[in-house]
């Protein structure tokens, strides 16, 4: 055998029954799960007050918390919005690499006005509970709705003191920011440089953002100073005892799991399960339910459709799976910062809502980027044939189209059970055994595990079919050869309905992106008609300090006043770095 797909998970050093929540059973399953390292968050957001029709940016930094370095536990994060009474707002999940990741949440006119936590985490993280993660402060103001009962108060007086801003702990021994010049203008090109005046000491990873300052009093964000005070003492280890229920850390990947279930509704031991995350390249993954029906699965490639199929491998038996879901914390019981609207704001939140009404009517000569990500080869690393079927002759079925258009596969009479595929064994290149093993069929990325439902598909709808004539080996069974077919519309997987699993949406990783940088040319730094209101000038979630000098540039928009550049990280042995330069834009200075 070349390839073998075998379902397995291996925690650490302690192998686990597969679930989302595991019972610790002994002292010694303990003592290994305390072995893992917890981990805590950090968040860097361009807060703490946002308007609807804003765009709110995050950097996530995610380390170890023993020893402050960049955790390598979890490959997934999330970042949420919860309001006052405790409910989640937004959330999302986030693919980290070495610890960090990025991402953005927009403000929608369904975001009610009020007080905010945002809070940053991983699954393993919730084990020890609410002290673990990471919260900040946020207000969000939304001036198209009526009710705005949660920022005012009849007695504005008395809670002034509660809405006043408080300066930030600042540590500018080790890194500087240094400015060309101090008179800038609106839509002037800036540069500016990061001078490490302590070599090594300095190297490490930083979010750069240059942002205009709040025109209404508020207590500031957390930056690497005030979070490294506030979450100095949170535990280094899984805080439970034997018997306790804990989450799974996603350390091989997105968790996705499931529960299987008999036509009693008793757990179906032993099942065989596969689930295909479908598209024009397309994941399949395999597993075995365990003693309470339940099976699972890591999903760590990038893929990109929001749905998997859930479906026993081979259909003889009458089950019920259902997707599981991670309890989410319980978030009742957080402090919330009462911010208030002064009389005095009404002015600026007048001219933020029409600056933003603007930016967000010529996006789209703003645009962001999605990054791709890493192509995914759904063969494995197999050489595949294709077949376009426009190349040839069309004949009626998918069946009669084996038959005439593939030298290599066609269906085999079963006289045990259903007609299947067979994929010819290539002699030529390997020495194996003959065998009689079905192929692995897939339509646009779905599963099938019955062929002969299929003989009569539509070849119409085919655009081309692909082989590859190695074995495989999955979650104990053997195949010869994987065919995947592509439909022309490539979207098979919207309709189809496993007679024994589920076809579900799943939440996806919030993609990476390039942010927008505004550029001016010489010729049109004042004449340009787009009107520029960016109260963001520059957002680099994550930079790497690893010299003595860094060079930028940005470009000044069409907004004036203050702005305050901001350098907040941490270096490579954990130490917080904040640095903070205030400077002034004034129109038609040069």
């Amino acid at each position: 055998m070349r390839k073998h797909w075998i379902a397995f998970l291996i925690l650490v050093a302690v192998t686990l029954q597969g679930r989302a929540q595991y019972a610790i059973s002994s002292e010694e399953e303990l003592q290994d799960l305390k072995s893992l390292p917890q981990e805590k968050v950090y968040v860097h957001h361009t807060g703490p007050i946002v308007f609807t029709g804003e765009y709110l940016y995050y950097a996530f930094y995610c380390f170890n918390a023993q020893n402050n370095r960049a955790s390598n536990v979890s490959f997934v994060g999330y970042v949420a919005l919860v309001n006052h009474l405790g409910e989640y707002v937004l959330e999302q999940k986030i693919r980290l690499q070495k610890g960090r990741s990025q991402g953005d949440f927009f403000i929608n006119t369904d975001v009610p006005s009020g007080n905010y936590k945002l809070l940053g985490y991983t699954q393993w993280m919730k084990n020890n509970g609410m002290e673990q993660v990471f919260k900040d402060d946020l207000v969000i103001v939304n001036p198209y709705q009526i009710d705005q009962s949660q920022l005012l108060s009849d007695n504005w007086e008395e809670e002034k003191m509660v809405t006043e801003t408080v300066g930030q702990p600042v540590d500018s021994s080790v890194i500087q920011i240094k400015l060309a010049k101090i008179d800038i203008g609106t839509r002037e090109r800036v540069t500016f440089s990061l001078k490490n005046y302590k070599s090594q000491l300095g190297y490490g990873n930083y979010t750069l953002k240059i942002q205009k300052k709040d025109e209404m009093q508020v207590k500031p964000p957390e930056n690497a100073i005030t979070y490294a005070n506030t979450y100095f003492g949170v535990k280094g280890e899984l805080d439970k005892a034997v018997g306790d229920s804990i989450l799974l850390p996603e350390q091989r990947g997105e968790l996705l799991f499931g529960k299987v279930t008999d036509a009693e509704g008793q757990p179906s031991v032993g099942t065989k399960m596969v689930v295909s995350v479908p598209g024009e390249e397309f994941l399949l993954k395999f597993a075995i339910t365990d003693g309470d029906g339940s099976f699972y699965t890591y999903l760590r490639k990038d893929y990109k459709q929001g749905r998997a199929i859930m479906q026993v491998v081979e259909n003889k038996q009458d089950v019920n799976v259902i997707l599981g879901e991670v309890p989410k914390l319980d978030a009742s019981g957080l402090d919330f910062k009462n911010f208030l609207l002064q009389p005095g704001y009404s002015g600026f939140i007048k001219k933020r809502s029409i600056h933003n009404q603007l930016e967000n009517q010529f996006f789209f000569v703003k645009p962001d980027s999605v990054l791709l990500g890493t192509p995914i080869d759904p063969f494995d690393g197999g050489m595949s044939q294709t077949i376009n079927l426009d190349d040839f002759t069309r004949f009626p079925t998918f069946q009669e189209t084996l038959v005439e258009v593939l030298n290599y596969a066609g269906y085999r009479n079963n006289p045990d059970g259903s007609d299947y595929i067979r994929i010819a064994q290539d002699f030529e290149t390997y020495n194996e055994r003959a065998n009689d093993f079905p192929a692995i069929l897939l339509i646009d990325g779905v599963y099938i595990p019955d062929h002969e439902k299929v003989k009569n598909f539509d070849a119409k709808q085919i655009e081309s079919i692909s082989l590859v004539r190695d074995q495989f080996r999955m979650a104990g069974k053997d195949y010869q050869g994987m065919m995947s077919v592509k439909t022309k519309d490539g979207n098979y997987f919207e309709d189809y309905a496993p007679e024994h699993g589920i076809n579900v949406s799943i939440k996806k990783p919030s993609p990476q992106k390039n942010y927008f940088k505004q550029r001016y040319n010489a010729e049109d730094l004042k004449g340009k008609r787009v009107p520029d209101y960016r109260r963001i000038l520059l957002w680099e979630p994550h930079i790497e300090i690893a010299d003595e000098d860094l060079q930028f540039e940005f470009y000044t928009s069409d907004l004036t006043g203050e702005f305050e550049v901001v350098l907040d990280g941490f270096t490579t042995y954990g130490k917080p770095i904040s640095v903070y330069r205030t400077i002034l834009i004034e129109d038609g200075s040069q």
